[in-house]
């Protein structure tokens, strides 16, 4: 399982379902194939959500051959894979994912779990470069989520770059910990992350 996932779950996107709505003259038949595509990938999510991991993954596979430029399904069948361990099948449904062009492509906040899963797939596969170009992507993307800032301080760690991850966790814990002591002292914190053999 890659260290980026928990229980919950994705949320959900509003994926592309509502582009076919908008097809034009074959537009009901737009609507039968986008009510059909949302209903599989409903049930899919719903056997994953009771526990029912290879039966989602099996259907959502099936679903993303059906629908290969589809973010949304995409990045659900990348997730089925990383929940059950099989991380180095998530990758390419991550890459598909954030590479789709159908509707709008993922949410938002679709958008920042799937570069936070696959950046921190790549991490614990040993692809350690590229876990840090990912994840250096997403932060420029989502210059304050704390989740992508940790995992890039983890897969700079792996990658010998001791300093850059060490100021990365400093500045992220004085930032966002509600910890008296830490809070007390966040002005140094953050001023010595800055230059950690700074001596007098």
């Amino acid at each position: 399982m890659s260290d980026s996932q928990n229980d919950e779950g994705p949320v959900h996107g509003s994926g592309s379902a509502g582009a076919a709505s908008d097809a034009g003259p074959d537009s009901s038949d737009g609507h039968v194939r986008a009510g059909e595509r949302d209903g599989l990938l409903a049930a899919a999510v719903g056997l994953r959500e009771q526990g029912r991991q290879e039966e989602a993954r099996d259907r959502l596979v099936a679903l993303a051959a059906r629908h290969p430029d589809d973010a949304e399904v995409a990045y659900q069948t990348a997730w089925a894979h990383d929940v059950l361990g099989l991380e180095a099948e998530a990758v390419p449904y991550y890459e598909r994912a954030l590479k789709a062009t159908t509707g709008e492509g993922l949410s938002e906040e679709d958008r920042r779990g799937a570069l936070l899963g696959l950046g921190s797939t790549f991490r614990v596969l040993g692809r350690y470069e590229e876990a840090v170009t990912t994840l250096r992507g997403g932060i420029e993307e989502f210059p304050d989520d704390g989740a992508l800032r940790a995992f890039l301080a983890m897969a700079l760690y792996n990658t010998g770059e001791h300093h850059e991850s060490t100021r990365l966790l400093l500045r992220l814990v004085a930032a966002t910990s509600e910890d008296p002591g830490v809070r007390t002292y966040r002005r140094a914190i953050e001023h010595y992350a800055e230059d950690l053999d700074e001596t007098v």
